[in-house]
């Protein structure tokens, strides 16, 4: 319940704002990709000026989204090897377990005087 207010309360003024910069900024524009020939139409985009806005957001998102996941590769490393030592121990606790509960048993039945059924 409170995740759905979070989101009313943060994604409802931004798809408004988002709205209303789209309605006030559809004048077509061209981006020019020549540097010494702006007027050249063969490397020129023209498209509204929400546009352009929208892929800067998302070519931002997008940057940013592989610089962290790139700065957290020693932290999934590290995840990875202890986790692969975490399974190799509880494997090796496991045995030493079962072990101890056959030696247990060993003890008991020559403590009663019988022997191990093998």
């Amino acid at each position: 319940m409170v995740k759905k207010i979070v989101n009313l309360v943060i994604l409802l003024p931004l798809a408004v704002v988002l709205v209303l910069l789209c309605v006030a900024n559809r004048q077509s524009v061209t981006l020019a990709l020549n540097p010494f020939r702006p007027e050249d139409q063969v490397l020129g985009i023209s498209a509204p000026f929400f546009v352009f806005l929208f892929l800067a957001l998302i070519l931002g998102l997008a940057i940013g989204a592989c610089v962290t996941w790139a700065t957290q590769g020693q932290h999934r490393r590290r995840a990875r090897t202890e986790a692969k030592t975490a399974v190799r121990l509880q494997a090796e606790a496991d045995k030493h377990k079962a072990r101890a509960e056959e030696l247990a048993a060993a003890q008991q039945t020559v403590a009663y005087g019988r022997l191990p059924a093998k």
